[in-house]
């Protein structure tokens, strides 16, 4: 077997910005509504829920934005992430292609999550904020806003869909050993977990209704605000971490990739290694394929509408003009918690929108699948979530073996799978499924979208 190749940054290599595409996109997004009077939102909409200085980068169309020293130091803890060569599983797959992979999951938290995790705890510390609320899927941005509290003195509490709540309890002692609570969503602490329970008592829980929770615990609490882990800008600009990073170990590769994989949920994974390539796509006329890789049963960017949505269940937060199901759609129990969502963040959508990049949808046992070929071959358990993105490499792989041509290919290695081992136990006991969404499925998710249209 050939050795993996390893190519590493120094410390003092680690961005001293996010890059912010807003600033080089041809088409603006379509503002967020207010959820009552559906008219464009404004600072002061947002004030409860977010510090100022988010809310900014939010809107931002700077193309730069300074990363805080103080938040430098931190990812310094983890950062910069290691690129690799994956020669071994190019050999498994016969392939002409080069494939590389950015390895997310040495962070505390074991995958991309705290690099906007810490972000956001800092600008809310600065700002005086006591405590925060978020929900989490599979618990892997639970873990890492628990870390990021830890680390600036502040409490947090995490509404964790109950399917991942059940199926992963290490994420939770995990959240817990770092001083968080966790509540499994939905609850009867609050209204809108309330109201669900009322017409569902068995529902599996969604990252929807999470929010609906978590968001509703903000609102009404002094001194705290609430904090996302994924789908709006400031959080997917934060990633870019990832990829500004990669351009750089690719040049000391002396390589550059045709094609750029990522699984998908929300977005930020996707955002964080793609949307620095994509600046070359932008402003350069390069042609890189940036591929988002979603679960074929939570299907927004393949089959899903753009329209105005909300993106929690209960309808709290401002309506979004992107990709969706609908947001009472409830996505099937798969193992992959942290891509069950049923919309696309705003600039994702955009883009899809406009043909700057694609979007694949994959079965849960293809992507266990090549996950387990993967370790076998690389030595690294991923994450479920992480699976999407390996099967799309797989597909190119072997499109470049057919065409008879030599691409580089990178995917982001998002996270590792170590608390997710019921998953694989599940996969070797065949025990998992695919589930294939309906027409009549999609259609009940979707079908009360018509009265949000986008103009």
């Amino acid at each position: 077997m050939k050795k993996t190749k390893k190519f590493l940054l120094s410390e003092n290599e680690i961005p001293e910005q996010w890059y912010n595409i807003q600033a080089d996109m041809p088409n603006a997004m379509l503002p967020p509504l207010h959820p009552g009077t559906k008219q464009p939102i404004g600072p002061e909409d947002l004030a409860p829920l977010f510090p100022m200085e988010l809310i900014k980068q939010e809107v931002s169309k700077e193309r730069w934005i300074d990363i805080p020293e103080e938040v430098r130091d931190i990812y310094k803890m983890w950062r910069p992430t290691p690129l690799y060569r994956a020669y071994n599983l190019e050999k498994l797959l016969d392939t002409p292609a080069k494939i590389y992979y950015k390895y997310e999951g040495v962070s505390p938290a074991g995958s991309h999550k705290p690099n906007t995790a810490v972000a956001q705890a800092y600008y809310n510390k600065a700002e005086g904020v006591k405590k925060l609320t978020t929900e989490t899927g599979a618990g892997q941005w639970g873990s890492a806003l628990a870390f990021a509290c830890q680390t600036f003195g502040m409490e947090l509490e995490v509404y964790m869909v109950k399917i991942s709540y059940d199926q992963k309890p290490y994420r939770k002692s995990m959240m817990n050993v770092w001083g968080a609570e966790v509540f499994s969503s939905p609850t009867n602490k609050t209204e809108s977990g309330r109201k669900i329970l009322a017409a569902n008592p068995d529902s599996p829980g969604s990252l929807g209704i999470a929010i609906s929770e978590a968001v509703e615990r903000a609102a009404t609490s002094a001194n705290t605000k609430y904090s996302l882990g994924s789908v709006l800008n400031h959080v997917l600009m934060h990633q870019t971490v990832i990829g500004l990073e990669a351009v750089k170990q690719f040049e000391k590769a002396g390589d550059f990739p045709d094609i750029v994989i990522a699984p998908f949920g929300g977005g930020s994974n996707f955002a964080g290694i793609s949307f620095p390539f994509l600046k070359y796509n932008l402003t350069e006329g390069k042609n890189i394929r940036c591929i988002a890789v979603e679960p074929a049963s939570c299907p927004k960017l393949t089959r899903g509408e753009f329209r105005y949505d909300f993106g929690d269940t209960v309808g709290l937060t401002p309506l979004l003009p992107m990709y969706t199901l609908g947001h009472t759609f409830v996505p099937a129990p798969i193992h992959a918690g942290g891509l069950r969502y049923h919309g696309a963040g705003v600039i994702v959508s955009q883009l899809l929108k406009d043909k700057i990049i694609e979007a694949s949808a994959m079965q849960q046992l293809e992507c266990f699948d090549a996950g387990v070929k993967f370790a076998r071959t690389e030595g690294i358990i991923p994450a479920p979530e992480a699976t999407h993105g390996i099967a799309q490499v797989f597909r190119e792989a072997e499109k470049a073996k057919q065409e008879g041509k030599s691409k580089t290919i990178l995917f982001n290695l998002c996270g590792h799978g170590y608390f997710d081992m019921s998953a694989y136990s599940d996969y070797f006991a065949g025990k998992l499924v695919d589930h294939e969404l309906t027409d009549d499925e999609l259609y009940s998710g979707l079908k009360e979208l018509n009265l949000h249209p986008v103009e």
